[in-house]
């Protein structure tokens, strides 16, 4: 069994558990005369040697708090050698909150801002900041608690609202969320109209008040330029100017027909009025051709040795009398038959009785058809 080992010196085993510093100290040569020793012991501090390891009459060392201490305002934090002997001091370092938190809505006060040291049980106050207001019933003060963080600050100051805002004639005012400090409203016009000025406004600071940044839009109404003009053509009702969905109304003029859309009107794209499409067109009209009139009836021959007894027929006649159309069923009674190329007709139409004579015509060899030769002609007699 191997001997046991001794144990060192108890004064060897003090002196390694000492700072280099200090060993140093304790190691050095015997101080002359008026110097002093270490530097006191100091409750929650440590001395500032840096690479001192003598110190003579009236050295001077100053103490650093450990963290999570603070220095207490007012404390001396040094002792001054003194024939052989440091001068007294008292307990200076001392558990402390931190900085007082900052808030959104309100700064701290004047009074605090250059402190550093809040024991617990210590309290702060606050000031609303621009733009807020101090709502009374709630608490203005933080204080440091035991564990030493500030207590929750309630919200006690609230921001200031801006004035209702006025509606916009022909728009809208949308607001986002609320009229508070910092919000945003937004502006918009009805079709037809354009937005002239801002289109958004924020509630800012204004002093010590707020209202809104940027002065409120106008909507201005928007317009189509002037209708396009067609030939042979006119505008019906023409007017000064044409908003969106005015509409304007083309006809042709006597010998014209017109082609395409009648009415066209004003639409907006991109805020920029424009028509609805283009104008029709008026287009000469044709003159139509005299149709070749055929008179069908149903009758007797025509009497042997052109007899002039009369005959009667159901003739539906299409042709002009009088420069007008006719076309329907009309009952004609032959006064006389002679077999020339005229013949004289009474017809009945509506109950009323013309004397219609035809020129130029043409009969045929069955008596079953009566033909104008050439462009019929009529006389009539009422």
């Amino acid at each position: 069994m191997s001997p046991a080992r001794r144990s060192a010196p108890a004064v060897l085993r003090l002196l390694g558990g000492l700072a280099p510093p200090l060993l140093l100290l304790l190691l050095r040569p015997p101080a002359a005369s008026g110097d002093c020793g270490l530097p006191p012991d100091v409750p929650n501090a440590q001395p500032a040697l840096g690479a001192l390891t003598s110190f003579p009459k009236q050295s001077t060392v100053t103490y650093k708090c450990n963290e999570g201490f603070v220095k207490v305002p007012g404390k001396a934090d040094s002792v001054v050698c003194l024939n052989n002997k440091w001068s007294e001091v008292a307990e200076f370092c001392n558990r402390s909150c931190d900085v007082p938190t900052r808030l959104l809505f309100a700064s701290l006060k004047k009074s605090y801002t250059k402190q550093n040291y809040f024991p617990e049980g210590s309290t702060v106050e606050y000031d609303c900041r621009l733009g807020y207001i101090r709502d009374h019933s709630l608490s203005g003060k933080l204080t440091c608690l035991q564990n030493f963080t500030w207590s929750k600050p309630d919200e006690f100051c609230k921001k200031k609202s801006c004035a209702n805002p006025r509606e916009i004639k022909n728009g809208h005012v949308n607001i986002t969320h609320d009229l508070l400090f910092g919000s945003s409203i937004h502006f918009s016009c009805n079709t037809g109209y354009k937005l002239v000025g801002a289109t958004s406004s924020y509630c800012s600071l204004a002093g010590s008040t707020v209202e809104w940044s940027d002065p409120f839009p106008e909507c201005q109404e928007i317009l189509c330029p002037e209708p396009p003009e067609v030939d042979h053509g006119m505008i019906e009702e023409k007017q000064n100017s044409y908003a969106y969905r005015h509409s304007v109304t083309y006809k042709c003029m006597k010998g014209f027909t017109l082609h395409g859309e009648s009415s066209i009107y004003c639409t907006v794209k991109d805020d920029q009025g424009e028509w609805s499409g283009p104008p029709p067109e008026c287009k000469a009209t044709r003159s139509p051709a005299v149709p070749r009139a055929t008179t069908r009836f149903h009758a007797t021959s025509p009497p042997k040795g052109g007899g002039s007894s009369p005959s009667v027929a159901s003739i539906i006649a299409s042709g002009c009398v009088a420069g007008t159309i006719i076309i329907g069923t009309i009952i004609l009674v032959k006064i006389f038959w002679g077999s020339g190329k005229s013949g004289s007709y009474y017809t009945h139409e509506n109950n009323k009785a013309l004397n219609v004579k035809f020129h130029n015509l043409t009969v045929t060899g069955d008596a079953t058809e009566v033909r104008p030769s050439s462009d019929l002609q009529q006389d009539i007699y009422v």
